[in-house]
């Protein structure tokens, strides 16, 4: 119950994306569902996962950061040690419950960030394609509000070109290419 209670200040972590339509920033407890319904709409465009550990992970993986904090990807002296600070804010948070749990958590958490199993990948791929949506969708807000660099985009979604299916790897190309022609990307 005590966990319970501490993850809901996921709700207060504010990312720097805004939602589709503009209207307002997200929180991580939006991206973590809206990611969870990704998987479960996605799901057959990866071969083989195991769904419900996939959902699992995406729903947990921004736990950390009620500790550690959100770091915007983009950010490139912010993004310094942030796997060191991560991986103390999981064994504090998680520690919070029973032994099992804590471990199958912080495993999760792990497989996440390792990105070596179907299931990580998937995740991975995922977790780059919510927020690309959003940007793209919002008329490119955040980026334009950061000035971001298509290169910064491509680089940061290398995972979807290299791992992902041949129907969404296209899909992010066109969209960033586009991104660019409409201006919201330098």
């Amino acid at each position: 119950i005590d966990f319970l209670i501490e993850i809901d200040k996921l709700k207060h972590i504010i990312r720097r994306n805004y939602l589709a339509d503009g209207s307002r920033r997200e929180n991580d407890a939006e991206h973590s569902w809206h990611l969870g319904m990704m998987v479960f709409i996605l799901s057959e465009y990866f071969e083989g996962i195991d769904v419900l550990k996939t959902l699992k992970m995406v729903i947990m993986h921004d736990l950390v950061e009620i500790i550690s904090g959100d770091v915007y990807c983009y950010d490139e002296k912010a993004n310094e040690g942030k796997f060191e600070r991560e991986q103390k804010a999981a064994e504090e948070l998680f520690s919070i419950l029973p032994e099992d749990q804590k471990k199958e958590l912080y495993d999760l958490w792990m497989e996440f960030e390792e990105r070596k199993t179907p299931e990580a990948v998937c995740a991975a791929i995922l977790d780059r394609l919510q927020p690309l949506l959003l940007n793209y969708t919002s008329g490119g807000k955040s980026w334009l509000e950061h000035n971001i660099r298509v290169e910064s985009v491509r680089a940061r979604n290398d995972i979807v070109f290299e791992h992902a299916d041949k129907r969404i790897s296209e899909f992010v190309a066109k969209m960033i290419d586009d991104a660019k022609e409409k201006g919201y990307l330098k």
